[in-house]
Formats: structure tokens, C-alpha cells, sequence
């Protein structure tokens, strides 16, 4: 793969993510906003809420940071970029079992629906990223 095609792809990887973190911490600001004008008692969408808009600031901030400091990566910088995604792609999936085992977990201890709503909203999260970092996995292909 050459180096530009592998930029075109990264850059278009980082847009899809600012893209899933402007839209989680709209969507979290919007249910938190919806859930005070309305005093309403919901937890489990309350901790969904805080979930969504704070990892999505995450991701814009990763996002930020990453798209200042992009530049053409050679063999190794490529190889490196192969080994993080990863490396991600198996924190994702930690995410998501981290989640259920909260929302499982607030389920089995007196149906608790902050925990329920939290373990959602990581559920979510986890789930997109891995999404997102396999798809660049799968654009970019074996390292040969």
C-alpha cells in the first residue's frame, strides 16, 4: 500500500470518528437536556446521556489530536499504525464486555437503571469503535 493511500485512509478513519463523536455527544447533550426541561426521573437515561456525550468528547478530542499530527507513514510507521488498530480493536471489545458486566450487574442488584443505562451507553461506544477500527483494519489489509 503506498504511504498517500494509507494517509487518504487514516484521514477518512478520523472524519468517520469526529463524525460518531460530534453525533454521541449531541445525542447525549439532547437526552440530558431533554431529561432536565422535562425534571423527569429517569436514570437509565440520565447515565446513558453522560455516557454518550462524554465518550463522544473523547472522541472528538482524539480526533483533534490526531489529524494535526497526520503525515505519510513508511513500512514501519504503517506497521505501527497496524499494530495500534489492534491493539484498540481489543480494548473496543473490552469496552463492550465491561459494559454488560455493569449493566448485567445493575440488573441482578435490584434492577439499578443508572447501571443498566451507563453499561448501555459503553455498550454502544465499545461496539462503534470496534466497528470503526475494523474497518480500517480491513481497508488497509495484510502488512506484507
Amino acid at each position: 500500500m503506498w504511504s498517500d493511500s494509507l494517509l487518504v485512509l487514516e484521514r477518512n478513519h478520523l472524519l468517520l470518528l469526529a463524525l460518531w463523536g460530534a453525533t454521541s455527544t449531541l445525542a447525549g447533550t439532547a437526552i440530558l437536556a431533554w431529561i432536565t426541561l422535562r425534571r423527569a426521573n429517569a436514570p437509565l437515561l440520565r447515565h446513558f446521556g453522560i455516557q454518550t456525550a462524554a465518550w463522544g468528547l473523547v472522541d472528538l478530542a482524539i480526533c483533534a489530536w490526531s489529524l494535526g499530527s497526520l503525515i505519510p507513514r513508511d513500512f514501519a510507521g504503517a506497521q505501527h499504525l497496524v499494530n495500534m488498530l489492534w491493539l484498540n480493536t481489543g480494548l473496543d471489545a473490552g469496552y463492550v464486555a465491561v459494559g454488560a458486566t455493569i449493566a448485567v450487574l445493575a440488573w441482578q442488584w435490584g434492577s439499578r437503571a443508572g447501571g443498566i443505562g451507563a453499561g448501555a451507553g459503553i455498550i454502544l461506544q465499545g461496539l462503534a469503535l470496534l466497528l470503526l477500527d475494523v474497518r480500517l483494519l480491513t481497508s488497509i489489509g495484510p502488512m506484507q
